[in-house]
């Protein structure tokens, strides 16, 4: 299977501190929720300090990008607009202040991202597909970037029982209407990301038709997120908790950027360097770490970490 390389109404996307080619790079976006019920740690990153230290490890590990949220998507009581900010904006600052990381505040209310981006946000990622289009002018005015995404229910509301003609076609044309609807409120076609959604709003049988399909969503010409770190689709195919999902998670990402993914939304920020920098570099996108296997008149001895681990000749 060879890699789905997309055409792209803009190829090189220009954040505030990095440059991002998605002809050539997939970015690895780390998950920090300042949330005291997140989905995946449970709060472990709830106190300023473990979420600025969470988002420096991440950094150091390989993150090209941070994604800070206060406000988890599944359903619950409304949080206000300053106490969510009070949440993100610190963190973002801390950030700011210690990496040029490319930084996203998840939300959804148009006053949470305008602090966000005045405290250094590169990017404001809607999990509700503009459901505050005043969002959208906030965004504009800045020029930052936005993640549009699929989701079907009004923000922390459940919604059971999905249904679709065909989830992947449905799906496409949500977020070509929701793009159309960013570029109306002024927000260019080289700011825009789309995000399928996995698991929003959708069973598993959607969303592993999504990642079957990704290709579908990648056509539409923006650089496209797979948000897919263990994620309940995983748990329910494999029959794994949360904390046993990461070789699932690593399976269905690496799925996702053959089929044109350029952005994955990941928790587990070591694994998931490792996959992605080995899928650019069998693209020759990036140069190998370094050269020694069968490069020389004899073979070099094995390191003593890889000793007996299969370096011979095959």
């Amino acid at each position: 299977m060879s890699m789905y390389l997309p055409e792209l109404h803009s190829p090189v996307h220009r954040f505030a501190h990095r440059t991002l080619d998605f002809r050539r790079q997939v970015a690895l976006m780390a998950i920090i929720n300042r949330t005291p019920d997140s989905f995946y740690d449970g709060g472990a990153t709830f106190s300023l300090q473990a979420a600025v230290g969470a988002s420096m490890r991440a950094v150091q590990d390989g993150a090209d990008w941070l994604d800070i949220g206060g406000v988890p998507f599944s359903p619950g009581p409304a949080l206000s607009w300053e106490e969510e900010a009070e949440r993100v904006v610190p963190v973002i600052e801390a950030v700011r202040r210690r990496s040029d990381v490319i930084i996203s505040a998840d939300t959804f209310l148009p006053d949470v991202a305008a602090a966000a981006i005045a405290a250094g946000a590169d990017v404001i990622n809607d999990t509700t597909g503009l459901s505050h289009p005043e969002l959208g002018r906030v965004v504009a005015d800045a020029g930052v970037h936005l993640v549009l995404t699929h989701s079907l229910a009004a923000p922390r509301t459940t919604y059971p029982r999905p249904q679709y003609d065909d989830v992947v076609t449905d799906v496409a044309d949500y977020l070509r209407r929701k793009a159309e609807l960013a570029r109306g409120l002024g927000i260019g076609a080289d700011k825009l990301i789309i995000d399928p959604g996995h698991d929003l709003n959708k069973n598993t049988l959607h969303t592993l038709e999504i990642t079957a399909r990704f290709q579908e969503i990648a056509a539409l010409g923006f650089p496209a997120l797979a948000a897919v770190s263990n994620k309940d689709f995983i748990g329910e195919t494999l029959n794994l908790p949360k904390h046993e999902r990461v070789a699932g998670s690593l399976a269905a990402a690496t799925m996702c950027i053959m089929n044109g993914a350029r952005i994955v939304r990941m928790h587990n920020i070591p694994e998931a360097n490792s996959a992605v920098r080995l899928l650019e570099a069998a693209m020759g996108w990036r140069e190998p770490a370094y050269l020694k296997h069968n490069m020389g008149e004899a073979n070099e001895p094995a390191h003593p970490l890889t000793a007996g681990k299969g370096t011979g000749g095959c």
